[in-house]
């Protein structure tokens, strides 16, 4: 009884942090690829020294990117691809704009992702414009093996996606704690 109280105890504060994060969108690529891309509460995120303090931060931007079920690459459904590069512009209306590297983060609601935490171009309530650049890994940070290359020749190729009028300023008055 008290591992089924436990259990329930740490499903409901999982569902309440998932709950808590902004979905910019959704997008499934024909490597089969999923990818979700959501702004989160502040956050922090260690080490302290490399990363945005939270008290600087407005949001915490995120993708997470995994092999689709149905992939043709023989990838385990739902695994994390790592080794990627990827980069966000944000734009406010004024043309502000903050451009920042997504590094590999973990955590205990979306596990494996990229994310970076970040200060708005602009007030909070403003309306902004995101830009997502995903590139595949540099040469030499990833060892492709012979029959990959001949099939697939990369992990992914560059992909490029928009989202427009967004407004963050719900998610950047939400805490963590």
């Amino acid at each position: 009884m008290k591992i089924i109280v436990v259990f329930s105890l740490l499903m409901i504060n999982l569902l309440q942090s998932v709950a808590e994060e902004m979905i910019l969108g959704e997008e499934n690529i024909s490597e089969g690829i999923k990818i979700v891309f959501e702004a989160a509460p502040k956050d922090i995120v260690y080490p302290k020294d490399v990363y945005l303090d939270e008290s600087q931060t407005d949001i915490h931007i995120e993708m997470l990117i995994n092999w689709s079920e149905e992939n043709k690459r023989n990838s385990p459904g739902g695994g994390f691809i790592p080794y990627l590069n990827v980069f966000a512009d944000i734009t406010n209306k004024n043309g502000n704009t903050t451009r920042v590297e997504l590094t590999p983060h973990i955590n205990i609601s979306d596990n494996f992702h990229y994310a970076q935490n970040i200060q708005l171009p602009g007030k909070i309530d403003d309306i902004y414009d995101a830009i997502f650049e995903i590139n595949p890994p540099e040469e030499g940070v990833l060892g492709i093996h012979y029959d990959w290359k001949q099939k697939y020749q990369q992990v992914m190729n560059k992909k490029i996606f928009k989202y427009q009028n967004l407004n963050f300023k719900e998610i950047a008055l939400k805490s963590r704690r």
